[in-house]
């Protein structure tokens, strides 16, 4: 019976065209009332800033740009080739991305606020369409 239900939830997925991924997503806004869950996380990306000292990390600032973002992106310079390879420079990135993981709360003592955000450590945390 529940190998039935399962098959029949994926075959409704297929027939409509959505996948799993696509029917869970959050908006920028939405994300802050999910921290620490697994979700995607769907947003235009506003202001892509890749800071070329210490640890390397790359900004995708999704639906609104910096200091004023809602949600951001982070990939560390250690896994940056990774998304290199895939998608060249991921702060050349423009339109709208999808990224998943776990949303997590960053505090950032500059703005005095905090901003929900998704670590990226495989290029498969990130879709170019949404």
């Amino acid at each position: 019976m529940c190998l039935l239900r399962t098959i029949l939830i994926a075959l409704s997925a297929f027939v409509g065209g959505v996948s799993a991924a696509q029917a869970a997503s959050l908006s920028c806004d939405e994300a802050k009332g999910h921290i620490g869950e697994q979700a995607t996380v769907c947003g235009l990306v506003a202001s892509p800033r890749y800071l070329e000292r210490g640890s390397r990390p790359t900004f995708l600032n999704l639906c609104k740009p910096y200091p004023n973002h809602v949600f951001t992106a982070l990939i560390w310079g250690r896994d940056r080739d990774k998304f290199v390879e895939k998608f060249g420079p991921p702060e050349k990135l423009q339109g709208c991305v999808c990224v998943t993981g776990e949303i997590r709360l960053y505090r950032d003592n500059r703005l005095n606020r905090e901003t929900p955000e998704i670590i990226l450590t495989d290029p498969k945390q990130l879709e170019t369409k949404c």
